[in-house]
Parts: C-alpha cells; sequence; structure tokens
C-alpha cells in the first residue's frame, strides 16, 4: 500500500478491508438502523459528505490517496466490490442488505469516489464531458437520496368500507395507529375472477393430483366436456350466479343474480376403467354458501377451488388537508396520487371474495423520491448524449 502510484491491487485491498470493518460493525453495533437518520439529520448528513468529497477533491494534489480516488483504478475495483454486494442481495432479502454495514461501507466509498471523479472532471470542464458528468452526477443523486431518503418513508395501511370514509391509518413502522391529513371515501369495489375450474383432489391428502402438477377443466363455456386423469367430465349446467337449495337427500342449484352467490356446475362424471358413472353439483361456495365436492369413488373427488382474482378494484374520492380532491379507480400497480401520497390498491377482505365491502389501501410517501428521478433522468439524458456523439464521432472518422 505504501508504493505509489496505487494500483488496482490497492483497490481491491481497500474493498475487501471496508467488507471486515463492516462485518466487524455488525457483529458489535447490530444492523444499520436507518430510521435514526430521518429528516433533518439525513439532509444534513448529505450536506456534510459533500463537504468531505470538496474538500478531499481540493487536497488531492497534496495526497495521493485523494488523488488516487478520481482514477479508473479506483473505481474499477470499487464497482466490483460493489457488484458483488448487488449479486449477493439479489439471492437474499434486499431489506436486510441495506441494513448490512459491509454493502453500505462499500456504496458510501463508491459514492465517495463517484463525487471526487464529478469534481475532477468540473474543474476541467470541457464541452465532450457532459455525458460524463450527467451519468456520473445523476448516479451521485440518486444512490445518496435513495440511501439518505430510506429513513424518510411512509407506508400506511388503511381499510374502507364502501360507502365509508376513513382517515386512521396503521404505520407498518412504528406499528401504531395514525390519523392522517387526507381521507379516502371508498364508493364501490369490484372484483373480476378468472373462470372457474374443475380438479381431481386425493380423498386422503385432500390435494389436488396429479401433485405437483394437478389437471384442470377451466369452464369457459356453458357446456364442456374433458378429461381429467381416468375421468371423462361432462358439464351440462353451469351458473356463474347461483344459490343453493338443499332437502333432506338432495342438494341443487338455481339461478341467484344478488349478493353472496356461487359459482356451481352440474357435471355427468364417468370412469374409463370401471363404467362407474357420477353426477352432482360442484361448487366453490361463499361466504353464504359452503362448497361442494362430487365424491367419484374412494380415491378421488371432483372439486371447484376458489376462483382467482383477475382484476380488482376501488372507486375513490380522495381528500386532502390543502383542500385537494381527487377522484378515480385504484388498481393493482395503478395507484392514485395525492399531495405527495401514493394510494395502492393492497387487498379486500378475502373471506368475503367478490363480495367484499371492504377495500384495503397501502399508502406510500417518499420525500426524497424526486431526487432519484431526478438522478434517473441525468443518467438517461447522458446515455443518450453519449450515444448520440459517439455516432458524430464515427461519422468524422470516415470522414
Amino acid at each position: 500500500m505504501r508504493d505509489r502510484p496505487w494500483t488496482f491491487r490497492e483497490g481491491s485491498l481497500i474493498g475487501a478491508g471496508l467488507i471486515i470493518i463492516g462485518e466487524i460493525l455488525q457483529l458489535t453495533m447490530g444492523e444499520v438502523k436507518w430510521d435514526l437518520i430521518a429528516y433533518p439529520l439525513n439532509v444534513l448528513l448529505a450536506v456534510i459528505f459533500v463537504v468531505i468529497i470538496t474538500i478531499a477533491f481540493l487536497l488531492s494534489e497534496k495526497f495521493s490517496f485523494f488523488r488516487w480516488c478520481t482514477t479508473i483504478t479506483a473505481a474499477i475495483p470499487t464497482m466490483l466490490w460493489c457488484a458483488v454486494m448487488t449479486l449477493v442481495m439479489g439471492v437474499t432479502s434486499w431489506m436486510s442488505m441495506l441494513r448490512w454495514w459491509p454493502m453500505v461501507l462499500c456504496y458510501t466509498f463508491m459514492l465517495f469516489i463517484l463525487g471526487m471523479t464529478s469534481l475532477k472532471h468540473i474543474s476541467h470542464f470541457r464541452i465532450k464531458d457532459i455525458p460524463f458528468l450527467l451519468n456520473h452526477v445523476g448516479l451521485f443523486f440518486a444512490l445518496l437520496a435513495g440511501a439518505l431518503g430510506n429513513a424518510d418513508v411512509q407506508r400506511m395501511r388503511m381499510e374502507v368500507e364502501t360507502g365509508g370514509t376513513a382517515r386512521m391509518a396503521f404505520d407498518e413502522t412504528t406499528h401504531r395507529v395514525k390519523e392522517l391529513d387526507m381521507t379516502i371515501e371508498l364508493h364501490g369495489f369490484s372484483i373480476d375472477e378468472y373462470p372457474a375450474k374443475l380438479m381431481l383432489v386425493d380423498n386422503m391428502t385432500g390435494r389436488a393430483v396429479p401433485d405437483g402438477n394437478p389437471e384442470q377443466m377451466v369452464l369457459e363455456d356453458s357446456i364442456v366436456r374433458c378429461r381429467l386423469l381416468d375421468w371423462e367430465i361432462f358439464a351440462d349446467s353451469y351458473m356463474e350466479m347461483a344459490a343453493q337449495e338443499s332437502s333432506a337427500d338432495t342438494i341443487r342449484y338455481v339461478e341467484w343474480k344478488e349478493t353472496g352467490a356461487t359459482t356451481a356446475v352440474h357435471v355427468v362424471a364417468k370412469s374409463i376403467n370401471t363404467d362407474v358413472e357420477r353426477d352432482g353439483w360442484v361448487s366453490c361456495g361463499s361466504y353464504m354458501f359452503p362448497y361442494q365436492l362430487l365424491r367419484l369413488d374412494d380415491r378421488y373427488s371432483l372439486v371447484m377451488p376458489d376462483r382467482e382474482p383477475k382484476r380488482f378494484a376501488s372507486e375513490v374520492t380522495i381528500c386532502t388537508k390543502s383542500g385537494l380532491i381527487k377522484e378515480g379507480i385504484i388498481e393493482v400497480n395503478k395507484p392514485l396520487e395525492a399531495d405527495g401520497w401514493k394510494v395502492y390498491q393492497l387487498s379486500y377482505d378475502e373471506s368475503m371474495g367478490r363480495w367484499s365491502d371492504v377495500s384495503v389501501f397501502e399508502l406510500v410517501r417518499d420525500p426524497w423520491l424526486p431526487f432519484v428521478y431526478a438522478g434517473i433522468i441525468m443518467m438517461l439524458t447522458g446515455a443518450i448524449c453519449m450515444f448520440a456523439t459517439a455516432g458524430v464521432r464515427r461519422k468524422e472518422e470516415r470522414l
């Protein structure tokens, strides 16, 4: 490490040293507690970090280590160590990796090198360096804002009944109920479901067969014929919305387009090997009616599993303290934004199924997100500029 100039070897050793130091900190101090550096402490730390980088750059003529931090021999080993950390994060929990000291130290050192390199090119600014600066400065802002802003991210969970309004939400970080500066009124909740299915289950285990890759019969049409293992299944009557009527010795279903209706199908099942024939109703049930299976023999029964939701959405009105009134439909991965909050469709009352009258929302607020987006836009602009200038250079070389 005493030889000058410093090389890739020193860079690799520094990365290894940071991992060792980080592991010692992890064992002695525990994981990184991001929630302790919430606003305004994270802003102060960002300013201090930038000041340290600036001072280090100004001293780079006197100290070889700082001068080395602006070279490719420092950047490449550091990026490789960070890439290793990222790969490890890809096969583990990313949240736990963000609290792992070795990863935090490696990325902090990479940010330091990014800042030093950016200042070096700013101090010797040339027009052709603009794409390079956009890439490096953009990455610096995106990583710094993403890390330090982690403590300011708020995640709330709110349940609203149809026709009702809610203001209280459960804070997933503090595990406390809080009153928000906004209300959500739920006008309606709807679910679109995938077509009903039939499958065979083992009477002893209750598992669908074949185990691991069960055969299914999708009821997409009113009348369907299909083979499941050694049984020929014929569906001769299908009801999307039905009610169960039972007597002492029979169970049947009738059309019933009311809340609580279930899906039912009448089937005739014939064994290919024994010519045994069974007929009866099969239903997935609902919160109002029990499910119904058809026992075929001592080994198998025919069942209709719960229908899977294809889309569920809520029609809402959001009112904020600032006076904003926003109406819209919230779906999964299609949030509604209001005063810095993103409101996502999270869940519903699964015990009620498609007849749920409760909608569960996740409210997320990240005040640092615009800075992250700004950094990403800078990187994309830099990449476009690099692509454009590379084309111009190739044209000039051909001339």
